[in-house]
């Protein structure tokens, strides 16, 4: 009996690679859809089918994914939002999908797409489903315990990020001392933490939430040893991210450079 298909709707980082694998490990054929200049070229080698789209190009997705029978698919891994305000070449299926929405922030869109996907009879999942794993556990993971100061801090961060996440805004802030140094929008995390760094945040607090009414299925807060790499850089000391509901990338590394540094990682519910 053949194996079942799953789509792969890809997009940056390593989470689509990990799906892939875990998804070929289960039997599944994977057969995926890649985002040109965002997603990494290395996962044609552990996929069935792999088609090159340009951002934007929803129809082409759909068409793709049914042309080999896939009835259920993945979105796995972000799109860099400076690249998608910029450099997207929407075709027809995204003009008309656009022209209906109300608002282009990023959790309504998401689950517009997903309504369309849904529409051209393709169902749309969890990446996480088969990556259990990958979400953050709860507590201290590694580093120095939390100060007083920085619980403080963590519990800032928390409420801010969620009256952030509530205007569907971002999912990142930095606090320190009780001052907010910087909150996410169109330039992503790592730059968010940079501008925090150049203000004075030196020991200061990294919050990662997911947003109030997100649509879990998919654009789960990451964190992995590119995020404490631009830490470093911006002398940040706390990374604090939403427990069961955080990606997390290549944990083993993460955790050694976490102690390596002295950065402390801590997961909390808000």
């Amino acid at each position: 009996m053949k194996s079942k298909a799953i789509g792969l709707i890809a997009g940056n980082g390593k989470l689509p690679l990990m799906f892939a694998q875990a998804a070929k490990a289960k039997g599944l054929r994977v057969h995926a859809v890649a985002h040109r200049g965002e997603t990494d070229p290395e996962l044609s080698h552990h996929v069935d089918s792999l088609k090159w789209v340009r951002v934007g190009q929803l129809k082409a997705i759909a068409k793709a994914l049914r042309t080999h029978g896939v009835e259920k698919a993945v979105m796995a891994g972000g799109i860099g939002r400076v690249r998608a305000f910029t450099q997207a070449r929407p075709d027809w299926g995204a003009l008309k999908l656009a022209a209906s929405l109300k608002s282009l922030r990023d959790d309504g869109m998401l689950r517009a797409i997903a309504g369309y996907f849904e529409g051209h009879g393709i169902a749309i999942g969890s990446a996480t489903e088969l990556l259990q794993e990958v979400l953050a556990p709860r507590g201290h993971l590694a580093g120095p315990r939390l100060t007083v100061a920085q619980e403080r801090d963590v519990a800032l961060g928390f409420e801010v990020a969620g009256k952030l996440g509530e205007a569907d805004v971002g999912q990142t802030v930095v606090v320190k001392d009780g001052v907010v140094l910087a909150v996410e929008a169109i330039e992503g995390t790592d730059e968010t933490i940079l501008r925090a760094g150049r203000l004075r945040g030196k020991g200061a607090v990294v919050v990662k939430r997911t947003k109030p009414k997100q649509d879990l299925r998919f654009d789960l807060p990451a964190i992995g040893p590119k995020t404490l790499d631009v830490m470093r850089e911006a002398g940040a000391a706390v990374l604090a991210f939403e427990a069961g509901k955080t990606v997390v990338l290549d944990a083993e590394e993460l955790v050694a450079k976490a102690r390596q540094h002295k950065v402390t990682l801590w997961g909390a519910t808000p």
